[in-house]
């Protein structure tokens, strides 16, 4: 089974590539000649993820899938939630995004925090969504070199180390995406049983 997956992030697309495996043939933006930067200007994840996935299925013709994840910090009324990847600016910069929320949590007691995946896959005209959620603390300092995002000051629940410092093969395996992507890939194991061994 073909589908595309609206992302232009290598980091996400490696992720999710690890997460199916076999099951599913992930094409990417650029392998379909896609090179725009799609509007994300929902006020939720789930829009911004319909927002995506509709964008690439009116233009191109693909079933495909979107997420949007946001970083929801308890102490900030959930933000930054859906303006994660902004929460420094429209440059998306990462180490500006995680020393803007490590500024504002400076002295807060309350470090509790989740994460959150919202996947819109659109399969044969029909539209679904899934949820991945992961609840830990944040950090006051970054650790940790592999992962992305804010993964270097987050610490899943029950784990001492934080998504940076875990490796690609126990984040996989536990994070707020591999939860949504299981349940993405479960729905197509059940929906097209004689299209996935």
């Amino acid at each position: 089974m073909e589908l595309v997956f609206t992302t232009h992030n290598r980091h996400k697309l490696d992720e999710v590539r690890k997460i199916l495996s076999r099951k599913v043939d992930l094409i990417s933006l650029d392998e379909i000649g896609c090179f725009d930067d799609i509007p994300e200007t929902a006020s939720t994840l789930e829009g911004n993820a319909l927002l995506k996935a509709r964008y690439v299925k009116e233009r191109y013709g693909y079933d495909c899938f979107a997420d949007d994840t946001g970083l929801e910090v308890e102490a900030l009324g959930n933000a930054p939630g859906v303006y994660s990847a902004r929460y420094a600016g429209d440059a998306q910069d990462a180490e500006a995004n995680m020393n803007r929320l490590l500024d504002e949590m400076r002295g807060e007691e309350n470090r509790n925090a989740r994460f959150r995946t919202v996947i819109a896959l659109i399969l044969d005209s029909g539209e679904y969504l899934f949820e991945g959620i992961i609840n830990g603390t944040i950090i006051t300092a970054k650790r940790g070199t592999a992962g992305f995002g804010y993964d270097p000051i987050f610490v899943p629940c029950r784990y001492t180390k934080t998504f940076a410092e875990l490796g690609d093969d126990i984040k996989n395996g536990i994070s707020h995406r591999s939860q949504a992507v299981a349940k993405l890939a479960a729905f197509l194991q059940d929906k097209h049983t004689s299209l996935i061994p």
